[in-house]
Parts: C-alpha cells; sequence; structure tokens
C-alpha cells in the first residue's frame, strides 16, 4: 500500500466486511465525500460515532468506521512510505497505522543524531500546507502523531490548525512520553512500540483515555 488509491480500497474493504454491505462506486465516493473533513473534532467524533449514508435506492445504511464496541477487535495494519498527492501537496508519511482501514495514528521516525523536534516540524509543516492529505484525504481521522529518533519517543494528539503549532520555544504542546506501571518514562521507540503500540492498548487510548472538544 503505497499511494491514496490503494488506501481508499484497502478502507473500502475492511469497511464493507464490518457493516456486511457492497457498495457501488457511486455510494462509495459518496460516502468519502460526507466523512473526510478538514474539521478534527468532527472527523474525531465520526470516528467514535454509529452514523448513517443514504444508498442509492434511498435506503439508510447505518454503519460504524471501527469496531465501536470493542476496540480491540478489530483489523490492525502498518503502512510504509505513504505517498499522498494532492493538488497542491506531495507528502510521504513514514509510517501509518491503520485502525480498519482508518488512519488512526502517524509515526515519523528521525535517525538517532536528529532531534524529534525536526519530526514534530515536519508534522506541523504538512498541516500547514494548502490541501494537504490531512484535510483532503482519509488522513483526516489521524488521531495521534508519534515521532522518534529512536531512543528518544513522544506523542500528541491531532488538533485543528489554530491549535497546532510550536511557540517561541520551539515546543509543542501538549507533549507526552509513556510511562510504564512503575511511572519510568519509556521513550525507546522499541519497548514504546511493545507496550503503547499493542492492539488492546493503542485501541484503549484512542477510545478511552482522548477527550474530544471542539474548537
Amino acid at each position: 500500500m503505497r499511494d491514496l488509491a490503494a488506501l481508499e480500497q484497502n478502507f473500502q474493504a475492511k469497511f464493507e466486511a464490518l457493516n456486511q454491505v457492497h457498495l457501488s462506486d457511486g455510494e462509495f465516493s459518496r460516502l468519502l465525500d460526507q466523512i473526510i473533513t478538514s474539521d478534527v473534532f468532527t472527523a474525531a467524533r465520526h470516528l467514535r460515532e454509529r452514523n448513517s449514508f443514504e444508498r442509492d435506492d434511498g435506503t439508510p445504511l447505518f454503519y460504524t468506521l471501527v469496531n465501536i464496541r470493542d476496540w480491540c477487535k478489530k483489523s490492525f495494519e502498518v503502512v510504509n512510505q505513504l505517498r499522498i498527492n494532492t493538488a497542491s501537496s506531495h507528502h510521504r508519511y513514514d509510517v501509518i497505522l491503520l485502525i480498519n482501514g482508518v488512519p488512526a495514528v502517524h509515526i515519523e521516525l528521525k535517525t538517532l543524531t536528529i532531534s524529534p523536534r525536526r519530526a514534530m516540524q515536519q508534522i506541523v509543516d504538512y498541516k500547514n500546507d494548502p490541501g494537504n492529505g490531512y484535510t483532503r484525504t482519509l488522513l483526516c481521522f489521524i488521531q495521534l502523531f508519534i515521532v522518534s529518533n529512536r531512543s528518544d519517543t513522544w506523542y500528541f494528539a491531532n488538533n485543528n490548525p489554530r491549535h497546532f503549532s510550536f511557540n517561541a520555544d520551539e515546543q509543542f504542546l501538549p507533549l507526552y512520553q509513556f510511562a510504564g506501571q512503575d511511572n519510568r518514562k519509556i521513550t525507546h521507540l522499541d519497548s514504546f512500540a511493545e507496550t503503547f503500540l499493542a492492539k488492546c492498548t493503542l485501541g484503549q487510548m484512542i477510545s478511552r483515555y482522548m477527550v474530544l472538544v471542539a474548537s
């Protein structure tokens, strides 16, 4: 899976399997038009709720994008080096984690000698680019960003542009480092991935521990 077309095809297959339905080409195109939004809050709410869609014959289809009853019982996929080309943006994303075909986590990786701040700035620049994939494609459903240079790993939530930038000290707020039960920070990427990115842990982080606030 390397481009937008493949991402959408995969999402359609997962959507149809979850909701036990087959969509026509026209229905799927209208579904994308309905769910893709530039507003982070609207996308996050849509991801967590039961929604409805009018089919070609005028009947309603009630659906969910993911299994909202049990976030552990989902299809999890990892996509490397995804390229999203829109009319005015040409971006490549290091790692995208899909939940039931929906892009939910974006991971940007740097080498050991480069500060994770560079990855944070890259994400901010991507989001500020007109026509970017975060507002024009399924990437609008990204909930979390993770940045790491392997030894130092941070995560932060997606947000609308006016709350998504660096301050004068080049510190993105709020930033988090994951800690274990003993309250020790888990900063190395391998250890972080084994704990934070475990299916149920990641599902719980998105479904239970993220507070949605309209802004």
